[in-house]
């Protein structure tokens, strides 16, 4: 897949700045601890030997990050050992009530509101501009092997990600 962060990620078709590496098929997926709704350390580790998602949004309080949370949450009940984590700057207690409020219980929601640090190890820290320091809308799927199988870095961050690409991928 071509790298499409490279000043062609977009925001309502504005160029954003993304920090960190764009991250390729077959790369390591980067290590992390990220704050859990339970206000919890969760770490890369704790779902090892997993297939993972690894949708990065800018807030659960958009819609199209709604749609997509939701739709990966009924997604999953049909695969067999895979895990979507939800990453984005928004607040655990925010992640929580937004759960409990549309029912989403298949996915975890994972807030790196912490430090800069995910989001400059998978590319998706957004430098300046009006979302500066959310996360970009991307999807990684990580093989129990903690390889990347699939990266897709959404070109315009206000529509959705290729799901049949990245539910193939964890298949």
């Amino acid at each position: 897949m071509a790298d499409v962060r490279k000043g062609a990620v977009t925001l309502k078709g504005g160029p954003i700045d993304l920090a960190g590496p764009a991250l390729k098929v077959g790369d390591a997926a980067p290590d992390f601890s990220l704050q859990g709704t339970d206000l919890g350390d969760v770490t890369f580790a704790a779902s090892a030997g997993k297939t993972r998602i690894i949708a990065t949004i800018p807030s659960l309080d958009t819609s199209v990050c709604h749609k997509e949370t939701k739709l990966f949450n009924d997604a999953v009940k049909t695969l067999a050992n895979v895990e979507v984590l939800c990453v984005s700057m928004d607040l655990p207690f925010g992640m929580k009530r937004w759960c409990g409020a549309e029912g989403v219980e298949n996915v975890k929601t994972l807030s790196a509101h912490r430090c800069t640090k995910f989001g400059e190890d998978y590319g998706v820290l957004i430098k300046g501009g009006p979302l500066d320091r959310c996360l970009a809308r991307a999807i990684f799927v990580v093989k129990p092997d903690g390889k990347l199988a699939h990266v897709e870095y959404v070109a315009e961050i206000a529509t959705e990600p290729n799901y049949d690409a990245a539910l193939a991928a964890a298949k």
